[in-house]
């Protein structure tokens, strides 16, 4: 799942006008901002395994600080705690802690029996829809384009960098799943985790176009916070 998660950044400016995409974008890809730093830390272990499903050649040996659903729900009270102090908004705390939490239930709909449902010896679940490449890309697909739709009903372009910054977005999220479904498989893990890095750049991407960018039900002149 990748461009899924996302989708959900999308599609919550809709509930949470007032919240960047950038934020939005943060939130509801947390846990795999996390994971590569972890990777690179010796905390999280995978291994290079081809064929081990139909889309994803990874076998996923250890993760339950990022992505066990105790610690989820954890950095999904964290998000959204350090969202209320800073805005005071309990609303908006709240759509931020169901983006985070959004991560995991995505996760379990493709994953191997592979996420823990907390640290430590814990039983794995998974439902394993990556085992159909045809049921992931339909899925992951739908998602995606249903994002979009909620994003560009419910915010307008002020300017060209608004109109163009989106839809190369969109382009640039589409690409790198591309590359994800059709490229070579990685040969090392720390490659991995460095390219996994680089999904920062999308989330500071996300928070330059939503300044170029202004809600349908508000003033132009409007940025979100």
């Amino acid at each position: 799942m990748f461009i899924g998660h996302f989708a959900v950044g999308f599609a919550a400016k809709a509930k949470a006008p007032q919240i960047s995409l950038g934020t939005l974008f943060l939130a509801s890809q947390l846990l795999d901002l996390l994971w590569p730093t972890f990777l690179l830390l010796g905390w999280e272990h995978v291994k290079i395994a081809p064929g081990i499903t139909e889309v994803i050649p990874l076998d996923f040996t250890h993760y339950p600080i990022s992505h066990s659903l105790l610690a989820v729900l954890g950095w999904g009270v964290l998000a959204g705690l350090l969202y209320w102090l800073f805005k005071k908004d309990r609303y908006y705390a709240l759509i931020i802690s169901l983006c985070v939490v959004s991560h995991w239930v995505l996760d379990l709909l493709v994953h191997r029996p592979d996420l823990p449902l907390h640290p430590g010896d814990s039983q794995l679940v998974g439902l394993g829809l990556w085992n159909s490449f045809a049921g992931s890309l339909v899925v992951e697909g739908l998602l995606f384009m249903a994002g979009i739709y909620f994003y560009a009903k419910n915010t307008q372009a002020k300017n060209k960098a608004g109109k163009w910054g989106f839809w190369s977005l969109v382009a640039f999220l589409v690409l790198i799943h591309a590359g994800n479904l059709f490229g070579p498989v990685p040969t090392e893990v720390t490659e991995i985790a460095w390219v996994g890095q680089l999904q920062w750049l999308l989330v500071i991407w996300a928070y330059w176009l939503d300044r170029n960018r202004s809600n349908v039900s508000a003033p132009l002149q409007t940025q979100p916070a």
